[in-house]
This record gives structure tokens, sequence and C-alpha cells, in this order.
């Protein structure tokens, strides 16, 4: 991956650790809170998520989702790929039997 690559992999990580700050989480990048550690993960700080932000134009989503799920299954944690495409909107990809459970859960508490 060339220097250009890995630093808009890097903006594009505190972009989204900004996003859930802006909703009260303490997300933050991973390298930046702790160095190369364990954590697999791009960003922590979000409660039961395992994030991996990808800001490319060409989408390997189940390639990023293995990613994710890595971290996710140690940590029992949801696995989620967050990702964009120049000029396009910032999307959430994860497995339908999670997105299933946060909606069921979701229409307890407003359906």
């Amino acid at each position: 991956m060339g220097k250009m690559s890995k630093e808009k992999g890097k903006r594009f990580e505190r972009f989204v650790a900004n996003l859930f700050k802006e909703h009260g989480f303490e997300a933050r990048r991973t390298a930046q809170y702790c160095g190369k550690s364990e954590e697999s993960q791009d960003l922590v700080g979000v409660n039961g998520l395992s994030v991996e932000c990808k800001a490319q134009e060409r989408m390997h989503l189940y390639e990023w989702m293995e990613q994710a799920k890595g971290d996710a299954e140690l940590n029992g944690r949801i696995p989620v790929v967050i990702h964009k495409q120049n000029r396009k909107d910032v999307l959430v990809t994860m497995r339908f039997e999670d997105w299933i459970s946060l909606y069921e859960e979701w229409e307890v508490h407003n359906g």
C-alpha cells in the first residue's frame, strides 16, 4: 500500500471516529490509542463493535468483513465495516444476523 493510500485510510479512520464522537462515543483510532497492539480493529471506544474503516474505490466487503470478524469473535463484539468511495455516502456493512438483532431490539423500544 502506498503512502498516499495509507494517509487516506488514517484520515478516514479519524473521520469515522469523529462521527462516533458526535454521538457521544469516545472513539479513537487504535494505533493512536495504543500503538500497534493485539487489537486489529481500526477504532476503539465503541462498545460491542469491532470496526474496520475503509475508504477505497474498489469494494472488497467480504475480505474486510473477515478482518472485522477476526477481532470480534475473540472479544464477543459485532463486526462492522464502515466504508465509502469518493464523493459518496459513508455506509455500514454488517452480517444480517447482527443487523436483525439490533433491529428487533430497536423495534421493542420504538415499534
